[in-house]
């Protein structure tokens, strides 16, 4: 490291927040085209964004060895490099599931409906307020059909013909939602991050390796580091298995490894093990070096729980008990189909208050400090705001929302009961992904579903029903790409950041940025091609289910369903023993995330590699003590590297081609 270098650490320069500027504002420009039109591996994908990583590689890498020797003040320090991937990470989530992949088709889909005068169109349209959705048949029509000759117009061509009159008021009504929103996740970021980060010591296995490769390159050893042995072999394995399947992909006569294997061959459709007559085991050389550098507790109790959960329905059918689907009744959950996955809406409340409870005294003193109350001194903070500062971002970002919600016309009571569901879901949610090392994650269950089963849908005005089903879809709902797990993970690396001012303002100007750039990109590619005619076909179908659904349950009112209750209730006992043994014995062996994951889609795709993981990470520990531990983490984070250069490298073969190979399968 040469002097100047060492003088400068964890200095935040006004040039690395206008690169980070420049690399937000181009990735989410690209995404919509990336991800939605040429169907290439998305850009974020996750949270371990791809193409985050890609820049860190291209600059810890390449730029600054290289600025190093020509001008060492031009080399980035770790902390700069830091702000880089978290600002790259918030904004890459905003622009595709975290908010714009589903926002045109949900806040459209009244008008769609309009010409066709279906039953749908009438009972929703008198709801649909114009200052919340664009109600013009022609600007509606001309998104979904694409602009006349749109296919001939240059990108920059495109705006100058998007009937912005339809338009404008609907997002300056969203954008201020959205604000909102953010601005109270912003805040409970801030309660949270001293309690998960200093107090607790909360292990970020998603950040190990961005933080490994950037302290590296400051010290000027990344090249030393991905020269050793272990990082080579663990390279080696998925840049072997990805350059033959990308290569079969594309020549088919060229041999494949699989990755993929069902076990519906092999088990039964009925009987104790029918749970698993669908399952899939996937394998996938990153999800492997994530478990092992998660604890092994928790991805123990990670894979554990989801072998537990495909047992269940075996064990139902053995007491004779089969539970009509119909029992489960109208739901928003991404992936809730049987009615034993409403045990999640239980386990979700139960761990938020215990969440809380871990964090009691930190937040008592937080609300003291904020009342003049408190005699103790200010303690130095960890996170991007101090908690007082934390405490009215959140309280004014949620009584805004509120105050938005009721001025289009929700009711007070559920307004409050519902929005407060929503924030503790995404707090639980930012736990499991941080502290279980997810790179992906879905909800189970939506924030609705536990009021709808509990409730008779009758009892909610219309406008109400309608209008948090819509919100729900815009933020709350789709946990892929979501915003609260990436703020978690920019405030622990803003620990050494000067000034910690500085790395703020970056990531508060990736938020915006990712909104503002994201939702023109989006509607720039819809106006040029068509909705209609983009390949995604998700987005499309659960937006539109959101509005179906809405209109079954305001013509067709739901009573409350006795089962999706008991299995909630039952949810919440389970989740509240595992909380009493995790606190109680320090041999128990299961960490209560895992039991939070148990129907999710992500561990379908995750759980055999956590298996694989935990076993490498138990095996080593047991009879290698912790230095061997340490010392085969190179190993294991070769095998995310690798991944993600060959996700790299095939993405941008995508572009050149008329179909594209998925190193991952997000």
């Amino acid at each position: 490291m040469t002097k100047d270098t060492g003088r400068n650490v964890g200095k935040i320069r006004l040039t690395a927040v206008t690169l980070g500027i420049f690399l937000a504002a181009f990735f989410c420009a690209v995404t919509p085209y990336n991800n939605v039109q040429l169907q290439n591996s998305p850009l974020a994908g996750g949270h371990f964004p791809v193409v985050a990583f890609a820049a860190l590689f291209v600059l810890a890498g390449l730029y600054n060895p290289l600025a190093r020797k020509l001008h060492p003040r031009a080399a980035l320090s770790a902390q700069e490099l830091f702000l880089l991937w978290a600002m790259i990470s918030v904004s890459t989530g905003i622009a595709y599931t975290g908010l714009f992949r589903t926002f045109l088709v949900n806040i459209t889909t009244p008008a769609w409906l309009y010409p066709s005068g279906s039953p749908q169109a009438k009972t929703l349209l008198p709801l649909a307020s114009p200052k919340l959705f664009p109600l013009d048949p022609q600007a509606v029509q001309t998104l979904y059909q694409g602009l006349e000759n749109g296919r001939q117009l240059a990108w920059w061509q495109v705006p100058a013909h998007i009937p912005w009159s339809a338009w404008t008021l609907p997002l300056l009504s969203w954008a201020l939602f959205i604000l909102l929103v953010y601005m109270a996740l912003f805040g409970m970021v801030g309660l949270f991050s001293h309690q998960w980060i200093e107090n607790e010591k909360m292990n970020f296995p998603l950040l190990r390796v961005p933080q490994v490769l950037s302290t590296e390159s400051e010290k000027g050893g990344f090249w030393n580091f991905v020269r050793h042995k272990y990082f080579l072999v663990g390279l080696a394995v998925p840049v072997c298995l990805h350059l033959l399947n990308g290569l079969h992909t594309f020549y088919p006569h060229v041999p494949q490894i699989p990755t993929l294997f069902l076990a519906q061959p092999y088990v039964p459709k009925e009987g104790l093990l029918s749970g698993f007559h669908k399952a899939k085991i996937y394998l996938y050389p990153a999800f492997i070096g994530f478990a092992y550098l998660t604890s092994k507790q928790i991805s123990f109790s990670l894979w554990f729980f989801f072998v537990l959960g495909g047992l269940l329905p075996g064990l139902l059918q053995l007491f004779g008990w089969r539970l009509p689907s119909a029992a489960l009744g109208t739901t928003f959950g991404p992936v809730l189909d049987r009615v034993e996955e409403m045990q999640m809406v239980g386990a979700f409340g139960v761990f938020f208050f215990f969440i809380v409870w871990l964090s009691r005294n930190h937040l008592k003193e937080i609300v003291w400090k904020a009342l003049g109350r408190s005699a103790l001194p200010d303690e130095i903070h960890r996170g991007l705001v101090s908690p007082r500062t934390a405490l009215y971002l959140f309280l004014v970002g949620f009584a805004g929302t509120l105050v938005w919600m009721r001025f289009f016309g929700m009711d007070w009571l559920p307004a409050v009961l519902f929005l407060a569901v929503c924030f503790m879901l995404q707090l639980v949610s930012a736990r499991l992904i941080c502290q279980g090392g997810l790179p992906y994650f879905t909800l189970t269950a939506a924030p609705s579903d536990g009021f709808l089963a509990a409730l008779h849908t009758k009892t909610l005005a219309p406008l109400t029903l309608y209008l948090a089903l819509v919100i729900q879809k815009v933020t709350f709902v789709d946990m892929r790409e979501s915003l609260m797990p990436s703020l978690f993970h920019a405030s622990k690396l803003s620990e050494d950041a000067k000034p910690r001012s500085r790395f703020l303002a970056g990531v508060v100007a990736a938020m915006v940025i990712g909104i503002v750039v994201s939702c023109l990109a989006m509607l720039i590619l819809a106006y040029k091609t068509g909705l209609n005619l983009l390949p995604d076909d998700w987005a499309v179908e659960t937006a539109r289910r959101v509005h179906e659904n809405a209109f079954q349950l305001i013509n067709y009112p739901e009573a409350p369903k006795r089962w999706s209750i008991l299995f909630a209730v039952g949810g919440a006992v389970v989740m509240s023993l595992l909380v009493f043994g995790f606190r109680r014995f320090i041999w128990w062996p299961l960490h209560p995330i895992g039991y939070l994951t148990t129907y999710s889609s992500a561990m379908r795709i995750l759980w055999f590699s956590f298996l694989i993981g935990w076993f490498c990470n138990t095996l080593v520990l047991r009879y290698g003590g912790v230095r061997q531990f340490k010392e085969l983490r190179r190993l294991f984070i070769g095998l995310i590297v690798g991944d993600m250069l060959m996700a790299v490298a095939w993405m941008v073969a995508g572009l050149f081609t008329p179909f594209s190979y998925h190193v991952l399968p997000l």
